[in-house]
């Protein structure tokens, strides 16, 4: 069984060790995200841990995938954890509207540790994580895929996603085909 926990000094010797064994956070930035991250960590570990919950959108700006900056979001993390560090979810939105920028690829973004994928954990931490779209107010999240990576389609499909649409991601991504699914809550 696992649960999405707010990331807490108690989690991060595990959290950080999957960093160190290679796993990124980030399935657009990889690697360039587990070395801030563990660079982060090691610089401030409370000031990191504070940065993964950022409801009033305070933060820094988001660095792009292509170097580019831009205005942060509201959101914050959750670590999937099954007694260690087994992922991390996060939730995006912006306030007063379910509608995301055209630069934003969803709501709602996971990544397991390999060596924990085909358990279902992303399927349980994709549904826990809609509770907390609720409690935010959206009226529906939205959730984007390579058309190569059925486990995603998977996992979403199995949360009440439908598919709404291919679309090419914004440049800064890389401009590639991604499709958009949609789980109204």
């Amino acid at each position: 069984m696992i649960e999405i926990v707010k990331p807490a000094l108690e989690h991060l010797p595990s959290y950080k060790a999957a960093l160190q064994r290679g796993w990124s956070p980030d399935n657009v930035r990889l690697l360039d995200a587990t070395r801030e991250q563990l660079a982060a960590i090691e610089e401030d570990p409370v000031a990191f841990l504070a940065g993964l919950d950022d409801r009033g959108a305070k933060g820094p700006p988001v660095t792009l995938p292509d170097g580019s900056q831009v205005p942060r979001l509201p959101g914050f993390r959750r670590w999937i954890w099954d007694g260690e560090a087994a992922g991390s979810i996060g939730l995006r939105w912006q306030k007063g509207t379910s509608a995301l920028p055209p630069r934003v690829l969803g709501h709602i973004g996971y990544a397991v540790v390999p060596w924990k994928r085909g358990r279902g954990y992303a399927t349980e931490a994709v549904r826990l994580m809609l509770d907390e779209a609720r409690a935010v107010g959206l009226d529906y999240v939205e959730i984007t895929a390579k058309p190569g990576n059925p486990a995603s389609h998977k996992v979403i499909l199995a949360n009440g996603g439908r598919l709404v649409g291919r679309f090419f991601e914004d440049a800064a991504y890389g401009g590639a085909e991604s499709l958009r699914f949609r789980i109204d809550l």
